[in-house]
């Protein structure tokens, strides 16, 4: 990728612009999660990773959250176990479970770490399991019938939500100069490992700490319009219209409905922005426009 250079004075200027944004948001919690298509591109990964060191020097409060479904797949695959799916949601076997702990908490969950470390952080990599962060249960999933209507329970194995998130742990590394990198695995009552989706995890561990910001990493540019147009700015009621209209759809109305579950829960604001965009994160953060759409319960 070519990079146009810039002038110092232009560099000067951004830098300026970026002040008010800099004091507004120093003290602040921000929970980010990053998927795992971005973490397949080194350079996008590294990008990432100078990003976050740069909020954590500045004042602003990072806790990093990652999911890495590309991974497991390819893992799963190498290692020739066959996956089933209800309504596009994997079921999770004792054996999946533990092939997906060991992607999440060990390969993705260290590579992210030893990438903020070299850009300058100091760093520390946890799965919800570390000090019972992260309280799971098992994610109960119904599907309706087409004819009758009635709802059926699925059983999707060892798929958990959080059930309570331990903010202490979080609070006392964010007043450190630590960076904490979580993997979404959780552990239940019973001591049972659970696979919790990351961007479920995200937006409760942004309830627990009243975060100033939930940021969604995904692979996509934001919310679109009936036209296909990115919003910039949603509030709550505008955002369940859109879902209600379907103009929300697909993959899309889960990422939006975990933003309005922070916000009704505690966190202040959620945008879901494009991670596959170089500084994305800074764009969202120090720009008056963004880079993404930005959800508040009111505008």
């Amino acid at each position: 990728m070519t990079v146009t250079p810039i002038s110092p004075e232009k560099e000067a200027q951004v830098l300026a612009n970026a002040l008010p944004y800099m004091r507004k948001h120093k003290g602040a919690n921000f929970v980010i999660k990053i998927g795992g298509s971005t973490m397949g591109n080194k350079q996008l990964i590294e990008t990432f990773a100078k990003d976050i060191v740069l909020l954590k020097h500045i004042g602003i409060k990072p806790f990093v959250i990652h999911g890495g479904g590309p991974q497991i797949e390819a893992m799963l695959k190498k290692l020739k176990i066959k996956s089933e799916f209800i309504n596009g949601l994997r079921i999770t076997d004792q054996e999946t479970v533990d092939i997906v702990e060991m992607v999440l908490a060990g390969n993705i969950n260290k590579e992210i770490v030893a990438m903020i470390h070299q850009a300058g952080g100091r760093v520390i990599g946890l799965s919800g399991k570390d000090a019972q962060l992260i309280q799971a249960q098992k994610k109960a999933h119904t599907r309706s019938e087409t004819d009758s209507h009635i709802e059926n329970v699925l059983d999707l194995g060892l798929v958990g939500e959080p059930k309570a998130i331990d903010a202490d742990i979080l609070h006392v590394l964010g007043q450190s100069d630590i960076i904490p990198v979580i993997a979404p695995i959780g552990l239940g009552a019973d001591g049972q490992t659970y696979n919790i989706n990351a961007d479920t995890a995200a937006g409760a561990i942004a309830s627990s700490l009243k975060a100033q910001r939930l940021i969604l990493m995904t692979d996509v540019e934001g919310v679109k319009d009936k036209d296909g147009h990115v919003l910039s700015e949603l509030n709550a009621a505008d955002a369940h219209r859109l879902i209600k209209q379907k103009v929300i759809s697909g993959g899309m109305i889960p990422k939006v409905e975990t933003c309005l579950k922070a916000l009704d829960n505690g966190a202040h604001a959620a945008v879901i922005v494009d991670g596959r965009k170089p500084h994305a994160l800074l764009l969202e953060i120090f720009t008056q426009h963004g880079a993404g759409t930005l959800i508040k319960k009111k505008t």
